[in-house]
């Protein structure tokens, strides 16, 4: 269920860009976001922080679209979301005892600082990264290819990542026991 509520609003997104238009594209996502966090709470009752930017995000940069009638706002969305992650990741190599990954994956895998630091960092720059690209595509592609490099490439481009990411990782994975 939690894998379906997190792409919920893209793939409502999709469906209205295809069927009708940006604009009406945009008003789904902001519906679909407000019913994902709502529906965060009733089931976990607990809702982010990510969630809850996510939303204040998609509420201020969807309104300007609408109310502008222009499309840039919601664009800079994925950029402004990428930079925010890329950063929190990027402040956490120098504040506080753990990194941000370390703290989203310290109780199932046990590394050395060295390498938390490592993964913390690649992840800082993937997601920077991720934000500078949307601004190419963006300026240099029309909205329908955003639309599908925001719909089907990012998710893509994150699961190489973490692809890539769990190849690295593999070595230092706990043995499983062997019962005899």
């Amino acid at each position: 269920m939690k894998p379906f509520l997190e792409f919920f609003p893209i793939i409502l997104f999709f469906i209205a860009y295809k069927l009708y238009d940006i604009y009406i594209a945009t008003a789904v996502v902001i519906a679909a976001t407000l019913i994902q966090v709502i529906t965060y709470w009733i089931m976990y009752r607990k809702v982010e922080t990510m969630q809850w930017i996510t939303l204040g995000l998609i509420l201020v940069m969807g309104g300007a679209t609408l109310y502008l009638q222009d499309e840039q706002f919601i664009k800079w969305k994925l950029s402004i979301i990428e930079w925010m992650f890329g950063g929190a990741f990027l402040a956490s190599q120098f504040f506080g005892p753990k990194t941000f990954i370390e703290r989203m994956m310290g109780a199932n895998l046990e590394l050395p600082t060295p390498i938390w630091k490592r993964l913390n960092l690649s992840w800082a720059l993937f997601f920077t990264s991720i934000g500078f690209l949307n601004l190419y595509v963006m300026h240099q592609y029309s909205t329908d290819d955003w639309v599908s490099f925001k719909t089907f490439i990012v998710p893509g481009l994150m699961l190489v990542f973490i692809l890539i990411q769990m190849v690295f990782l593999y070595k230092y994975a706990p043995e499983a026991e062997v019962k005899k």
